[in-house]
């Protein structure tokens, strides 16, 4: 498998706008290799009569059917919360903008 060099990292790191001191992309170059190095190992390990997962035990869904049921009303849901301005949640505003 091909190495990593400083030269990829710092293309890399470009792409995702990422700021890196030469430092840091050397020290990157060298844990993408360790990291490319795992990937090839267990690539060795995989043969065509393994067959591809995601989990090693079979999955199924637990959740419950999706049946309609009765829900709040807008008075019910709004009744227990600490705010409420026109039939909706009032939350403080974090942004500073004008409403």
């Amino acid at each position: 498998m091909p190495a990593i060099g400083r030269d990829d990292v710092a293309r890399l790191a470009d792409l995702a706008r990422i700021q890196l001191t030469d430092d840091e992309i050397s020290r990157f170059a060298g844990e993408f290799d360790a990291i490319m190095d795992a990937v090839a190992s267990v690539s060795e390990v995989a043969t065509e009569d393994v067959p591809a997962t995601s989990h090693p035990l079979p999955m199924t869904n637990v959740f419950r059917a999706d049946e309609v049921q009765p829900t709040l009303t807008q008075a019910e849901a709004l009744s227990g919360a600490p705010a409420a301005e026109d039939g909706r949640f009032g939350v403080p505003q974090i942004l500073g903008e004008e409403a």
